[in-house]
């Protein structure tokens, strides 16, 4: 693959466009040199694909921008509903084939909700938790520096206790932390913090981080089970 233009800019800002729809939400962030301009978030179940497109084409008027001036463009591709999921990765790649100069990256909603996590507030273990709404997690564990410890799974309570188990000090994140922690788990838990949605301005903060060591992640969907239905 031929090696996409990292220094793209207009009249010298470099604008960023972040979206998610990935859990029942339609978010989305435009950037000017980090700094976030514009701002949209709507909680839907479905219909985020319908959305998505006619509201960026908006937010797009509104600074005066066209959509070749954006210099990157990040993306949340899961893990979340797999119509959620779809409606991201798929948009991202329309995007990227319509303006092959534009890079495009993905970010997992794991490094987007573990940017909360600042300095004195990471442990030696720091579990990123995402509500399924099921009886089971998805998650990811981290070190103190935040390497990743485990891949991203799903799992019961049990599991992930099972893995975190040893005395080390836990910090926990994500919006499936309120219910895996609504009794005794015998962790010796450091910081807890209870999103309720990943932030948007984090999925364009971490994309930034990649374009900025040039390591741009190509959105993929990241499905951690099988779909509820199937149609042969």
């Amino acid at each position: 693959m031929a090696q996409r233009n990292l220094n793209f800019r207009v009249g010298g800002k470099m604008y960023i466009l972040a979206f998610d729809t990935t859990a029942g939400n339609c978010s989305i962030a435009l950037l000017q040199d980090g700094r976030p301009v514009s701002v949209f978030a709507q909680t839907m179940d479905f219909g985020q694909a319908e959305v998505l497109i006619p509201q960026i084409k908006i937010m797009l008027e509104e600074q005066n921008l066209r959509f070749s001036d954006l210099g990157l463009i990040a993306v949340c591709d899961g893990p979340g509903s797999f119509t959620g999921v779809r409606a991201s990765v798929s948009a991202a790649r329309a995007f990227s084939l319509s303006c092959p100069d534009i890079p495009v990256a993905g970010v997992s909603a794991f490094d987007a909700y573990l940017m909360d996590l600042q300095g004195a507030e990471l442990a030696a273990r720091n579990l990123v938790i995402i509500e399924t709404k099921r009886e089971d997690f998805y998650f990811q564990i981290f070190d103190e520096a935040g390497a990743k410890i485990t891949d991203p799974a799903a799992g019961t309570r049990e599991d992930i206790l099972e893995l975190l188990k040893g005395g080390r000090k836990v910090s926990v994140i994500g919006d499936g932390a309120e219910r895996f922690l609504y009794s005794p788990t015998g962790l010796s838990l450091h910081c807890i913090k209870m999103p309720t949605g990943v932030d948007i301005r984090n999925v364009a903060y971490c994309a930034l981080n990649q374009y900025q060591n040039k390591r741009i992640n190509f959105p993929k969907p990241l499905y951690l089970r099988a779909p509820d239905v199937c149609i042969k």
